[in-house]
């Protein structure tokens, strides 16, 4: 049987787990793909730390060790980050290595000069466990659906937010406990600021949308909005209007308004499919035009479920390798297409007040919000605070523009003491 020897360009919890599966499971990959995957070399940082797992394997700190050597067929990214993982994989496609990795980073950001230099180089470059870890959606999105026009794409695609969304819905917790919790439990970094600020969700919806989209997504086009300003308040009013607070990725097809990209909670219907994905699962909701609704579920990060999405693409490349093509999974065209602007994109929202407990505040607000064009679902007044009183309002669909004027004309006025809240909505079919 055909023999292709790879290298990983880093071994901690991926790489380990890389290493763990294609050990195990060798002769049911080696079946799969046609080849025997062996690992020639692999990166490593520091050559005086004790790596125990390491020890059957050849390790060099020199990337020049793994690039100049031809028996080496496959790069095996796993570094993270952007420097120097970008120029690593850009130099081996250049060398006329194959490269599969897991960096949804560099393939958001610089994903375009990478398709380039593996097409001119006659390489290929996947990257399945970039978004979902262990989920398959990446590949589905290219080859599955692929006789779909694909219209919405919406996820959960973050573990730690959605651990803590899920602890403080359970447990009434606050923010700042929760974040506490998942940064004991080792899911949440000790800066957790792409994870609550929304722009690790962000950077795969990216991915996500330009492969179902067919285009180009820069990261400044995508309205991002975390999770900080979600209390305990919140996710109460959530219940008991029949919805989970989730931060969701959402991307959409408008037609000739565009496409709609953005990041951010939303109060979703218990009902919706993506409404009992829980923890540190992810979730990836897809509408087409032909499969009508679909989703992936499963483990959206650890070692073991994203090395199996990373294992995938090795066999997927060895058996390119032994078939003696390439290309087939490296998008290599995309369409311009503009973006729906964040002011004209619509959804209902839930908005909480802090406003003077006294007649007329109720008429007061009705008229602000009716002024604007801003029709109301419903509106409840039901806690009070000394001489103030909370009252949360659920719109009818609105344009996202004619909201904030409404917010901007209630702040105004003198019977609102504070706008707590403004969170989207979604609807029951799937859309805002």
């Amino acid at each position: 049987m055909k023999e292709i020897k790879i290298a990983l360009l880093g071994s901690g919890t991926v790489g380990s787990g890389v290493l763990e599966v294609l050990k195990c499971n060798a002769e049911d990959i080696a079946r799969r793909s046609g080849a025997r995957i062996l690992v020639e070399k692999v990166l490593i940082r520091d050559a005086n730390k004790a790596r125990p797992h390491l020890s059957a394997y050849k390790t060099t700190t020199d990337i020049e060790d793994i690039l100049k050597d031809d028996s080496i067929s496959i790069v095996v990214e796993l570094m993270g980050g952007v420097t120097p993982a970008k120029d690593y994989m850009l130099r081996a496609l250049k060398a006329g290595k194959h490269v599969v990795t897991a960096n949804k980073d560099v393939i958001a950001a610089h994903g375009e000069e990478l398709f380039a230099a593996a097409k001119e180089n006659h390489a290929d470059i996947l990257f399945e466990a970039s978004v979902g870890g262990g989920i398959p959606i990446i590949t589905p999105l290219k080859t599955s659906l692929a006789g779909n026009k694909i219209t919405e794409i919406m996820g959960i695609v973050n573990g730690t937010t959605n651990y803590m969304l899920t602890k403080m819905t359970e447990d009434g917790s606050s923010y700042d406990e929760v974040l506490k919790e998942a940064q004991e439990k080792g899911y949440a970094e000790a800066n957790p600021t792409a994870d609550v600020d929304g722009l690790d969700a962000a950077r795969k919806v990216m991915i996500l949308s330009s492969i179902a989209f067919n285009t180009k997504i820069d990261f400044d086009d995508v309205p991002v909005e975390g999770i900080r300003h979600i209390t305990p308040k919140d996710i109460a009013y959530a219940k008991e209007l029949g919805y989970v607070i989730k931060l969701l990725a959402i991307g959409r097809d408008l037609g000739e308004q565009g496409l709609d990209i953005r990041v951010h909670p939303v109060f979703l219907p218990k009902a919706h499919p993506l409404a009992s994905v829980n923890d540190v699962f992810n979730a990836i909701f897809v509408r087409g035009n032909a499969i009508g609704e679909a989703m992936f579920y499963g483990r959206g990060a650890g070692s073991l479920p994203t090395a199996s999405s990373v294992v995938a693409d090795i066999v997927e490349v060895a058996r390119d390798i032994c078939a003696d093509v390439f290309g087939r999974h490296t998008r290599i065209r995309t369409e311009a297409k503009k973006l729906c602007p964040l002011a004209e994109t619509k959804s209902s929202y839930y908005v909480r007040l802090l406003v003077s407990d006294q007649p007329g505040v109720l008429g007061a607000i009705a008229t602000a919000f009716g002024e604007q064009g801003v029709s109301l679902k419903s509106v409840i007044q039901t806690r009070r605070e000394k001489d103030r009183a909370e009252i949360v309002a659920v719109t009818h669909c609105v344009r996202h523009a004619k909201l904030q004027a409404a917010a901007g004309v209630l702040q105004s006025l003198p019977v609102v003491t504070e706008i707590r809240s403004m969170i989207r909505v979604e609807n029951e079919q799937g859309g805002d």
